[in-house]
């Protein structure tokens, strides 16, 4: 079976995802498209034969759209997500699932009603080779129970427009997804350290932040993002347990020695560091639905607990304070408590 794919939104990883369903991933064809400029649809749809659609009602209601792809700009997933339900397609839905709890709220109950899953949202990094062999010596119990997790997300640079509470929305957030699905564990507080800024970035923007988040069970995690390190694009994670510790490895890459030097090359964008892990999630998403099968991924419950958690590290932030995140009760339909 190919699955027929729509997409809503034609941006840059509108673009990508089209390039990676077509060339990378088999069972898959673009065959609509649709995005608020006619002519950057017309960009993307013209080079894989897709059709181009007004907007994304229509194009989630055209017959030749067996599943849908949301990749527009965050504040308009929600709408996309829900019409799909609706019509009773799968939906993947690029982070944000919506910018605001109750619309995340609204796609879960939708779903809920609907009696099937049918979102997925894109936290391609549970896909990542060293995060699923991290989850599978966490689950083994062969550090024991986790007690701390150290980790970093820092970026080159960051552009003019990026914000301090960005550090939150757009680049915690995968780590606030990654950690949970690790640990098992749900996130109920965080805070906001703000040290020494750094000279190198724009004068609006606080950077470094160090996030300090508590889990459920107790488990206390300590995250530096820094978003102007110059150096590299550098991710790192390490569970320590009472009985030892896994560490995420570095991308490889092989060592060079000259002129009295022993080197290795650090990746300078996300895009090369986590190109893999799109890929596989992925194909993963659209072997599942060839298949008939539920998707197994990230779910609308996820997308709510990220939202929820990054508000509460943006309050932390500019409040100084020790934020709740107050989460309501997983539903049984996500594996919460019956």
């Amino acid at each position: 079976m190919t699955v027929r794919v729509g997409v809503i939104g034609a941006g840059w990883i509108g673009h990508e995802h089209i390039r990676r369903l077509t060339h990378t991933v088999t069972g898959a064809r673009v065959t609509a498209v649709t995005d608020i400029d006619a002519a950057r649809a017309e960009e993307a749809a013209a080079p894989v034969g897709a059709r181009v659609y007004a907007n994304g009602a229509e194009l989630i209601a055209a017959d030749d759209v067996d599943a849908v792809l949301v990749t527009s700009w965050g504040p308009t997933h929600a709408e996309h997500v829900l019409t799909a339900i609706a019509a009773g397609k799968p939906v993947f839905c690029e982070k944000p699932l919506a910018t605001t709890a109750e619309d995340c709220l609204r796609i879960v109950e939708a779903e809920t009603a609907h009696g099937r899953r049918l979102v997925q949202v894109g936290f391609m990094r549970r896909y990542d080779a060293g995060y699923r062999t991290m989850k599978q010596v966490i689950d083994a119990g062969r550090i024991g129970e986790p007690l701390i997790v150290h980790c970093a997300h820092r970026n080159p640079t960051v552009p003019e427009s990026y914000t301090s509470t960005m550090a939150a929305l757009d680049t915690a957030v995968h780590e606030v997804d990654v950690l949970r699905w690790l640990l098992d564990d749900e996130i109920v507080s965080t805070q906001v350290l703000t040290p020494r800024a750094t000279s190198k970035r724009f004068a609006h923007l606080k950077d470094p932040q160090i996030m300090l988040f508590e889990t459920a069970k107790g488990v206390r995690i300590d995250l530096e993002v820094f978003v102007n390190c110059q150096y590299g694009y550098d991710i790192q994670c390490e569970a320590v347990g009472e009985e030892g510790l896994v560490r995420l490895p570095d991308p490889a890459a092989v060592g060079v020695r000259t002129a009295g030097r022993h080197s290795t090359e650090v990746l300078t964008d996300w895009v090369s560091r986590f190109r893999d892990a799109f890929d596989t999630e992925f194909r993963e998403w659209i072997a599942g639905l060839a298949a008939g099968a539920e998707p197994t991924g990230p779910s609308a419950w996820d997308g709510y607990a990220a939202t929820v958690i990054t508000a509460a590290t943006v309050e932390a932030l500019e409040s100084g304070r020790v934020v709740a995140t107050d989460l309501k009760p997983r539903p049984a339909f996500y594996g919460g408590a019956a």
